[in-house]
Formats: structure tokens, sequence, C-alpha cells
């Protein structure tokens, strides 16, 4: 009896996280494919980059051939429109893609005008938002909905390097 539970231990050990990938697989076809309907540019010719700091976190989406002006262009023009959208507590675009039970989400719906600035910016071969806020709640939910994004999209996103604030680098 003894080998046979060790077979079906050994079996679920094997099982279990071929299911979890599996599922985590098709989790990011559906962002994938919830996403065209809300971003303009090619997931799988940009890069997403999510970097926490201390007060947010900076949200960088650039092209993976910076030459591809098109996608850059695009990048640009996504970035500043979820920019305004994101201003006026408007996340519908990652509720779309995400959930409304994506981690953080609910908290930045929440927040009042003001609470979180979103500051746009051009990079090369693509474009940056930096959010920053001195509520601390709102600090974890950037970094939850940050970690969201970066499993859901996958091999399209990567964790940026964790940068002190602005007014943490000044004080150096």
């Amino acid at each position: 009896m003894t080998k046979h539970i060790m077979q079906a231990t050994f079996a679920a050990l094997i099982a279990l996280p071929l299911a979890v990938h599996a599922a985590d697989m098709q989790r990011r076809v559906e962002v994938a494919r919830l996403g065209a309907d809300v971003m303009p540019f090619s997931l799988s010719t940009t890069t997403h980059i999510f970097a926490k700091i201390a007060d947010g976190g900076t949200q960088r989406v650039v092209a993976k051939n910076s030459a591809d002006t098109k996608q850059v262009d695009l990048v640009r023009a996504h970035l500043h429109d979820i920019q305004a959208e994101f201003l006026k507590g408007d996340f519908s675009g990652p509720s779309h893609i995400h959930g409304e039970q994506m981690p953080g989400l609910a908290q930045l719906k929440a927040a009042k005008p003001g609470q979180v600035a979103i500051a746009y910016k051009d990079v090369e071969g693509g474009a940056e938002l930096t959010y920053r806020t001195s509520d601390v709640k709102l600090v974890s939910a950037l970094h939850a909905w940050f970690d969201a994004q970066l499993s859901d999209h996958g091999a399209d996103a990567m964790a940026g390097h964790q940068h002190h604030s602005h007014d943490e680098m000044q004080k150096r």
C-alpha cells in the first residue's frame, strides 16, 4: 500500500504544477485577446515594464524594435489616453482586460481626484506613466495592480528596477 501512496503522491506533485501552468497560460491568452480590444499596439511586439517605487510606480511600454515607429506612436497615443482616463477615475480599460477583481483596481477606482498623480513621458521606443501618491494604502494598491499585470501579461511584461521616490533621491 505504501508503494501506491507514493505513486499517487508523485503523480499529484507532477500534475499540480502542470495544471497551474495550463491555467496561467489560458489566462494569458484571454488577457491578450481582451487587450486587443483596449490597446491599439501589438502585445507581441512591445514590452510592458512595471517598476515599483516608494510612493507609487512606473509603467513603461516600449516597442521591442524601437525603429518600429508605428508601434511607438500607438504606444504613446495609448498611454496619453489612459493617463487622461485614469486621472478622471476611469479604469474601464484594465477592468475589461483583467477583470473587476484585479488586485488594487477597486482602491484605485475609489481614489479621490488628485490622490494619485500620473505623469506621462516619452521614452526611447515608447512611453511611460509614473504614478505617485502620499497615501500608503494607494501605494499598496498600485503595487498589487502592477503585480497582477506582470502575472497576466507573462512574457510580454517584466519587472523594472525598484527606485526611490523623487524626494528620497533629492535627499541623497
